[in-house]
């Protein structure tokens, strides 16, 4: 546990951490601290915006909007690779996750299933938020992404935490995706890569920046290299909640896992059709209410303000799939 970093001390370990970083507005005193505590702090967690647009998500982060006042996170990453100061005491980012998860953060170690909503986690962790559509086809720039790097390691660093100390939303608490989508010249945004690269840089000077952020796709975190057949194949019977035969024989020819995974695999995708039939049911709803409101009060439409309601309509489903036996 950890005293939060004071405004100053913040912007003097970002820059140190060579981060571009734009103070915006009275960031300094702008939080939630009436609200609840702030601090102590054990981590920093990443977000994706669900916006577009570089200055009307800063603006969005520090505001708020009808359902969640601001500030949203403590700095929001544009994709310009600026890091914009927008809040240095509690924020409306983290909400409520899990116990376990943060008790694998403060002792640093291996991060378990995100399956409770039972721990306020504003009070316990920075939060940055990526501006990022999240939908999976939304590209983040090398540069931007090399800035959120910088951001984790500088607080990391300041605090004496090691790269376990950070974690992704969707780590947090369930049914959160986020930080989601390609990373350019990377693949897809993986939380296990980010914390390699934070802890790539907590290995050296806070000045250092040669391979602060590597070209090279995140092959090498393809789990199944150096697995045999049989190893997969266990693997399969494991996840899919199959007895695998007894004898050594046997499991390797065994096929009886195989129609069963395809059944198993046919009913998840059955489950994510109705996760997405639910979400379009929630963005209709949102829109319809908040149409009516708008007619009712007589009151002008802000496209993004609706746009940034609808997506949090959609988030807030709690669709989790689970294999069964």
């Amino acid at each position: 546990m950890a005293t939060p970093l004071s405004a100053t001390k913040l912007l003097a370990v970002l820059k140190a951490e060579g981060c571009k970083v734009v103070e915006y507005r009275s960031w300094r005193t702008h939080n939630r601290n009436s609200k609840g505590a702030w601090g102590p702090v054990n981590g920093v967690m990443i977000h994706h915006t669900v916006s577009s647009g570089e200055d009307s998500s800063v603006a969005l982060c520090y505001n708020g909007h009808t359902l969640l006042p601001g500030p949203l996170c403590h700095t929001v990453g544009g994709k310009s690779g600026k890091l914009y100061m927008v809040s240095a005491g509690r924020a409306n980012h983290a909400g409520s996750g899990d116990g376990d998860v943060l008790r694998a953060v403060i002792n640093e170690t291996a991060l378990p299933a995100d399956n409770q909503a039972n721990t306020d986690g504003n009070s316990r962790f920075y939060g940055l938020e990526i501006v990022n559509l999240g939908n999976g086809k939304d590209t983040y720039p090398a540069t931007q992404y090399d800035a959120a790097v910088r951001w984790a390691a500088a607080i990391c660093r300041a605090h004496g935490w090691g790269a376990a100390s950070v974690i992704g939303h969707k780590e947090w608490q369930p049914g959160k995706i986020d930080p989601h989508g390609p990373v350019e010249g990377r693949g897809p945004f993986n939380m296990t890569a980010f914390r390699r690269d934070v802890a790539e840089r907590l290995k050296n000077a806070a000045s250092w920046s040669s391979g602060s952020t590597p070209s090279t796709p995140d092959t090498a975190e393809d789990p199944m290299a150096g697995m045999t057949k049989q190893d997969i194949y266990e693997a399969v019977w494991r996840t899919d909640a199959i007895t695998a035969p007894a004898t050594a024989t046997d499991r390797a020819t065994n096929k009886t896992w195989e129609p069963q995974s395809y059944l198993k695999d046919i009913g998840n995708r059955v489950r994510s059709m109705d996760s997405r039939l639910a979400a379009q049911s929630a963005a209709i709803t949102e829109l319809t209410r908040t149409v009516t409101q708008l007619a009712t009060n007589s009151e002008s439409l802000d496209a993004d303000a609706l746009v940034h309601r609808i997506e949090q309509a959609i988030e807030a489903i709690d669709i989790r799939l689970e294999v069964t036996s």
